[in-house]
């Protein structure tokens, strides 16, 4: 562990010297790590000390464990959300979803969904403009890739605006909700998104099977009409360590 600290404690020494040797190639995708007892062996450290520094590759989704067989280096493949071209017009108007254009080589798939109409909570109301406890139509999803669950959605629009729609079925169609919204003359042309980190509740921890130490992403975003009407807020929650948030603009 040369070069390290020698203030930091032992377990952030052992995992940062992981770290590096997962950095050079020592250790591949899908290589075993060295188990609890190995580490106690070779650092001369106790058993806790040892499993803190495999929990620190873990949270960092570095590392996975399998039961029974140990901890691995993790084949990591991240999602990269475009947030500027997953929201073009011309990808939702062409009848592609926006999901699509984070993994177009790859199988996100919802494999739990909600639809239903609910009283509008104060912040949402504000964002959509409409009165504390007026009616929204609710559409909850989670996502999956590769077997593991890596995104919660939630978003909300005016029940008034969507009744009778496809946005109220289970499958709103090609394109999804923005193209059915330009289909009522409410298409978006604008959106506003707000990026923050913290560390998920039991329940996102549970349903995004996340790590003890794992945090989450959330993004919130309402997307705008070309008259300044607010038509949906989406409420995102995302598995941090399966995720690269891209964005390209012009200077």
């Amino acid at each position: 562990m040369v070069g390290q600290d020698k203030q930091s404690p032992k377990y952030q020494r052992i995992a940062e010297a992981l770290k590096q040797a997962i950095a050079s190639g020592a250790y591949q995708p899908g290589d075993r790590l060295p188990g609890e007892n190995d580490l106690m062996a070779e650092h001369g450290v106790a058993r806790m000390t040892a499993r803190q520094a495999l929990g620190v590759l873990r949270s960092e989704g570095l590392a996975e464990s399998r039961k029974g067989a140990g901890v691995f280096v993790r084949s990591f493949r991240p999602i990269r959300r475009r947030g500027v071209p997953r929201l073009a017009q011309e990808h939702w108007g062409a009848g592609q979803s926006v999901w699509s254009a984070d993994v177009p080589d790859r199988s996100l798939v919802v494999d739990e969904a909600t639809i239903g109409e609910e009283r509008a909570r104060d912040s949402v109301a504000a964002r959509l403009d409409i009165a504390p406890g007026a009616a929204v139509c609710v559409r909850s999803r989670r996502f999956v890739l590769d077997g593991k669950p890596v995104l919660l959605s939630t978003s909300f629009l005016p029940a008034d605006l969507v009744a009778g729609s496809a946005i109220t079925q289970p499958d709103s169609g090609p394109g999804g909700i923005y193209a059915r919204l330009a289909e009522l003359g409410a298409g978006p042309v604008r959106f506003r998104e707000e990026v923050r980190v913290r560390m998920p509740s039991s329940d996102e921890a549970e349903r995004l099977r996340l790590p003890s130490g794992t945090p989450v992403i959330l993004i919130s975003r309402t997307a705008v009409t070309e008259e300044g009407r607010a038509v949906e807020v989406n409420e995102m929650t995302l598995d941090s360590s399966a995720y690269v948030l891209e964005y390209d603009f012009d200077a």
